[in-house]
């Protein structure tokens, strides 16, 4: 029986071994192809550094102009020429030559921690196939591998040292050489270890190393396949390179720049995996740590962080913990995605509490348990839970019911009020008044809320973020995401034609801001701005390239859809219009079909319906055709299509016309982004003035069109 128990252990600890070993190789086959492209991103960078910023690193101890002269005109030609060839350019002795190299050699460290390396589709190079050939097996290998390898590791610990106790006790032999003390060490390690070894048989251990094992070393993965993986599912990808590479954000920034007693408490805040089936990030690690730390919070991370992902995290520790009922509230519009994610990122079940038949629904929901997923009307229906019978309540976009007097946010302020644990997540809570994020900091913890007065906008944006750092984490693109590829943002600016012009003058008379604001778009045979859109579809189809083209209003999708024929769109088919009036459902199935065509397309969305939960990432060409009355609703439909998950370069094309409301809104937007950026974002400066905070839309079109009226009224105007 100890005999047994030993050898059984024994083979337990070699499988364990076995499977550490297939793991650090794979880990091991993804440094070696990523040490020479880190390292030619290394050089590009030094070669592209001016020799002046030596003299930033020794704060103008260096006199250049002879170095610069002799033709080392950047920090890597500088590391090139040594310390030899900088002694023969005149006026460079020892010290100098010593200090420069010295200087470089800083930089070039500082470069070597802080660059980061971009994988692109569109350039699949023998060094960067082998790099997504080798994350290609972890990422395929999943979660599930990380988790096996963890508790192998955590298993090994444990019984090695038993096995050596209990050595003896594995032969007679050894047994009755053995002196009574050492037979009874030898004993009671066995039962120890056999007991171990039943624990981890129970548990499915064996099992879990042999089938780690096996998909660590399926294969070899043909680069095509890889690649194509890498295309669909990139945000794993880098995941596990940021992961190999300790390529992570600066800890401060990941953790939301939260003070330091409330950070340390949500990193030691355990995260159960066990329902789990994604990898998570550091940064969303540490966001879903937080919701559970400090269990009432706003989560209000930017657009493409994975906010799903890290409520997912969430429910499925909670489920570990024995939790059964949870809810989700979210627009209509991403109920199926939140039903998809759930499904496929977690073991839990999910209920639709949506539709004709959600009362029966919510009653099965009761019965079984499980995330019940229901959209903000819906959920006024049904009954509020009693306390302690919901584990998380989750609201998703949760700048839809900043508006206290509003029915739903009354639904959801009482739903919030029952549930110990409650998720408000929203990538814009700001919006232009921090009033209404007073309001949805009220439906989770009133002391802070009243703490947050109006002195606390007027003090700026740190005295904001301090007072609000118990209940709201956000963190942005540029903070944690290292492998975003570029966005640029270009205006593009038209000159109306004479026919935009007499549409443009007609509107404005008429007092009718919305027709001012489409009128570039009313006469499309002449229109200086369809014109230009033309332009821009044509050439991102004759790159292969896919295109969203946002707009506010339906009637101009529909003037873009006619005149965006496939013989003028370089042959892209055209999706939609993708508009508030379509079923949920069947705007996910558009945006599907636009990402599923091989080559160029084109999918045309209303902007406030696309700009929430729809994600596009199949899109590197973005337009706008009009500019919006929020800076958050662009940031929203940009963010759609530049997310964690983009593999291209993403250009976006604002299309303005000049001399009229476009121009008078672009430096409305300015203001309003300035602002947002010093409270929602971390912007130190914070100093707006209560207009730039409180103007209504209605007060921003009346102002507007009162404006262009006496412009156009005017003597010399025209």
């Amino acid at each position: 029986m100890e005999r047994e128990a030993v050898l059984k252990g024994a083979r337990l600890v070699g499988a364990a071994r076995a499977l550490g070993g297939d793991h650090a190789r794979a880990v091991e086959a993804v440094r070696a192809a990523l040490a020479p492209i880190h390292d030619a991103a290394v050089r590009r960078e030094l070669d592209a550094i001016p020799v002046a910023r030596l003299q930033d690193v020794t704060e103008g101890r260096l006199r250049l102009g002879s170095v610069e002269k002799s033709g080392l005109r950047t920090v890597g030609s500088v590391l090139d020429a040594g310390a030899y060839r900088l002694r023969q350019i005149p006026g460079v002795g020892q010290r100098t030559a010593d200090q420069m190299l010295a200087a470089a050699r800083r930089l070039s460290d500082a470069v070597h921690e802080t660059v980061a390396v971009h994988i692109d589709v569109d350039r699949q190079d023998a060094r960067t196939t082998v790099l997504v050939v080798a994350l290609h097996v972890l990422v395929e290998a999943g979660p599930e591998a990380r988790r096996a390898v963890d508790r192998a590791a955590a298993l090994s610990e444990r019984l090695e040292p038993l096995l050596v106790l209990a050595r003896p006790a594995a032969g007679r032999l050894r047994m009755l050489l053995a002196g009574r003390e050492k037979k009874a060490r030898a004993r009671a390690a066995a039962a120890e270890v056999g007991s171990l070894v039943d624990e981890a048989e129970r548990a499915g251990l064996p099992e879990l190393f042999a089938q780690a094992s096996v998909d660590l070393l399926r294969g070899p993965w043909s680069g095509v396949e890889a690649w194509v993986g890498f295309e669909l599912r990139s945000a794993e990808y880098y995941g596990v390179l940021a992961e190999i590479s300790g390529q992570v954000p600066d800890a401060a920034r990941a953790e939301g720049f939260l003070p330091d007693d409330i950070a340390e408490r949500v990193r030691t805040q355990h995260l159960d995996d066990t329902h789990r089936r994604v990898s998570l990030r550091g940064y969303q690690a540490f966001g879903a740590r937080f919701v559970l730390a400090q269990r009432r919070v706003v989560l209000g991370d930017e657009m493409g962080l994975g906010k799903t992902i890290q409520a997912i995290a969430v429910l499925a520790h909670l489920a570990a913990e024995g939790q059964s009922h949870f809810v989700v509230v979210c627009p209509a519009s991403v109920l199926v995605n939140w039903t998809r994610e759930i499904e496929a990122r977690s073991a839990l079940r999910t209920v639709v509490l949506h539709g004709p038949d959600r009362q029966d629904a919510f009653a099965e929901w009761k019965g079984r348990g499980g995330v019940g997923v229901t959209t903000f009307e819906a959920l006024r229906g049904f009954p509020a839970p009693g306390g302690g019978e919901v584990g998380l309540l989750v609201v998703d976009e949760a700048h839809f019911v900043k508006n206290p007097e509003a029915k739903r946010s009354r639904a959801v302020a009482l739903w919030a009020a029952r549930c110990e644990r409650t998720v408000l997540m929203t990538g814009t809570p700001m919006e232009n008044r921090v009033a209404e994020f007073r309001n949805l900091v009220g439906m989770l913890d009133a002391d802070v809320a009243d703490a947050l007065g109006e002195g606390d906008a007027a003090a700026g944006s740190v005295a904001f973020r301090r007072a609000v750092a118990p209940v709201y984490l956000r963190r942005n693109q540029e903070d944690v995401l290292t492998e975003l590829p570029s966005l640029q943002q270009t205006d593009e600016w038209e000159e109306l034609s004479a026919s935009d012009e007499e549409a443009y003058r007609a509107a404005v008379l008429a007092g009718n801001f919305m027709a001012m604001r489409r009128a570039a778009y009313m006469r499309p045979e002449k229109s200086a701005k369809l014109e230009r859109l033309r332009e821009i579809v044509q050439e991102a189809g004759e790159n292969g390239q896919k295109t969203v083209v946002f707009s506010n209003f339906k009637d101009v999708l529909g003037i873009v859809a006619r005149e965006l024929a496939p013989q003028g769109a370089a042959g892209a088919p055209v999706f939609g219009p993708l508009t508030g009036s379509v079923p949920a459902g069947r705007r996910q199935q558009i945006v599907d079909a636009f990402a599923q065509v091989p080559g160029p397309a084109v999918l045309l969305a209303q902007i406030q319906a696309a700009g929430v939960g729809l994600n596009m990432q199949a899109a590197s060409v973005v337009v706008i055709c009009e500019p919006q009355l929020k800076p958050t609703v662009e940031h929203q439909a940009v963010a759609r299509a530049h997310r964690m998950g983009q593999v291209r370069p993403v250009r976006v094309h604002r299309l303005l016309a000049t001399g009229g409301v476009d121009e008078r809104l672009v430096k409305l937007l300015a203001a309003k982004t300035r602002l947002f950026d010093a409270y929602a974002r971390r912007s130190a400066v914070a100093e707006a003035t209560p207009d730039a905070v409180d103007i209504s839309d209605s007060e921003l079109a009346r102002r507007i069109v009162e404006e262009e009226q006496a412009r156009l009224r005017a003597p010399d105007a025209g």
